[in-house]
């Protein structure tokens, strides 16, 4: 008798949920919101005057367990300013046919530059078109925003932007590039002398 009990019992979950309403989404019509931690497209942010945070430090791309993130790190100029500091990410990409959505590549991010946003809807039919380059993963411009290259703002350093204590845009005057140079030459001075010291 027990053997013939067996199939049945196995089958109560199935004979359970036969008789139950069926809870039917009307996606996209009515979309369900997200968990405020979830997981969805990459954002690389800026400083509130419209600096980008990336300074191509190339973390991210090492934290990647799936290789999906290609960064390229150059140079700012006293011209050509994009980010506080020496470095700005000048190629940036992410390859959501490879992304798994683990957040290691945020943990991994110094400056918070990296940070991923609550959209999910990226499906293509396209292959290339999921590779995303750095126009399409920056955050837009907020009105106070100035769009780089642009000096820093004037009477601060690469670390007053890492602490939070630029707030806005300022204006850009010659004084206050150069400024922001010497500025800039005094730090980096320090830096040398204290690596020579160790």
């Amino acid at each position: 008798m027990s053997k013939f009990l067996d199939p049945i019992a196995g089958f109560g979950v199935t004979f359970s949920t036969m008789f139950k309403k069926p809870n039917t989404e009307y996606y996209p019509e009515e979309k369900t919101p997200t968990a405020p931690r979830y997981h969805g497209r990459h954002q690389l942010n800026r400083h509130p005057d419209g600096l980008e945070k990336c300074i191509g430090c190339e973390l991210c791309a090492w934290a990647c367990p799936a290789d999906a993130i290609y960064v390229e790190g150059a140079d700012n100029t006293a011209s050509e300013r994009y980010s506080p500091g020496e470095r700005y990410g000048r190629v940036y990409q992410i390859n959501y046919l490879r992304c798994i959505g683990c957040g290691l590549c945020i943990e991994a991010c110094p400056t918070r530059a990296l940070t991923m946003t609550n959209e999910y809807e990226m499906a293509d039919d396209n292959r290339a078109d999921l590779i995303y380059d750095k126009d399409r993963l920056l955050a837009p411009l907020e009105p106070d925003m100035t769009a780089p290259p642009h000096p820093m703002a004037p009477g601060t350093t690469a670390e007053d932007y890492y602490r939070g204590t630029v707030t806005a845009a300022s204006a850009d005057t010659p004084a206050a590039e150069a400024e922001d140079d010497e500025r800039q030459v005094e730090v980096s001075e320090t830096i040398r002398k204290e690596e020579a010291r160790w």
